[in-house]
């Protein structure tokens, strides 16, 4: 998929690491390598160390947040990390007391090139068939409906 054909809006089911439910530190929350997810983001240029870019996001209330996204591809300089992340998250995350299960709802305008965060509260914790928890931290393309 090019960044022509970007889908609109992408959701993230937030998982405990992401909330700081764990009491552990991450570095942001991990972006998978799915071209469907990452041509949501800005371009990254993949041949420099740790690409970023700032992608200004802006709530229902009106505030503006400000979150870089990042190629962490150290690997390829002498590190070990090769992983995309979305990081500053945490004042967001606070603010709106969200918790493992809420889910982020980004959602970009081309036409004027602004994003818009959103949040939907905790959805249904959900079991396999064999009763084993299944854990929120999956990503997935939201589709647009034509009305």
């Amino acid at each position: 998929m090019n960044h022509n054909q970007r889908p609109q809006s992408i959701s993230k089911t937030l998982s405990k690491n992401d909330t700081g439910e764990t009491g552990t530190h991450q570095v942001g929350i991990l972006v998978p390598k799915d071209p469907e997810i990452l041509c949501f983001f800005p371009q990254l240029a993949p041949r420099t160390k740790n690409p970023r870019a700032l992608v200004r996001f802006k709530d229902d209330g009106g505030s503006a947040w400000d979150f870089p996204f990042i190629y962490y591809n150290n690997k390829f300089f002498g590190g070990t990390r090769n992983e995309y992340r979305l990081t500053c998250m945490t004042a967001f995350i606070r603010a709106h007391s969200l918790q493992a299960g809420d889910e982020l709802v980004l959602t970009r305008n081309d036409d004027d090139h602004t994003f818009h965060i959103a949040f939907t509260r905790r959805r249904k914790i959900q079991k396999t068939a064999d009763g084993v928890l299944r854990l929120g931290s999956e990503w997935r393309v939201i589709p647009i409906r034509e009305v």
